[in-house]
């Protein structure tokens, strides 16, 4: 079994999130005032960032796996279940009424403090509240 150095997995989830973070500042999704405008279906130029979204996670979760043999850096492809249920639902509701109220999605917070948007540490600060009460009394134990 070949090792990959912690440096280069290290060096390419910077580069991943800084794609990431850069994708997310230029389609302005770091804004929360535009994300509250595409909610209300005033402004509907964010489908376009999310069918992107959509399509990339298409190709990396069905077909990258049957064209190569194994990950860049991992032994096998890992399998993701999905489960539907009352828990997940409850979830999916909570998030997007705080989405919805805020105008803030955790990947875009933490890229808006990258542009200077420094009011997001709030926005920041309840998800962080909401995952670890989510661990403490709802996790998998």
């Amino acid at each position: 079994m070949q090792r990959v150095p912690p440096f280069a997995v290290m060096l390419s989830a910077l580069f991943a999130g800084t794609l990431f973070g850069f994708g997310l500042a230029l389609s302005t999704m770091v804004k929360p005032e535009v994300i509250l405008q595409f909610l209300l279906l005033k402004n509907l130029g964010l489908l376009l960032v999310m069918g992107g979204a959509a399509g990339v996670t298409f190709i990396a979760y069905h077909l990258l796996p049957r064209l190569m043999k194994r990950p860049v850096f991992g032994v096998v492809f890992g399998k993701h279940p999905s489960h539907l249920d009352a828990r997940t639902l409850i979830g999916a509701a909570i998030f997007g009424v705080g989405w919805g109220l805020s105008g803030v999605c955790p990947g875009p917070a933490i890229a808006g403090l990258g542009v200077g948007n420094w009011p997001l540490l709030l926005s920041i600060a309840g998800i962080l509240i909401g995952a670890w009460l989510h661990g403490r009394f709802f996790g998998e134990h």
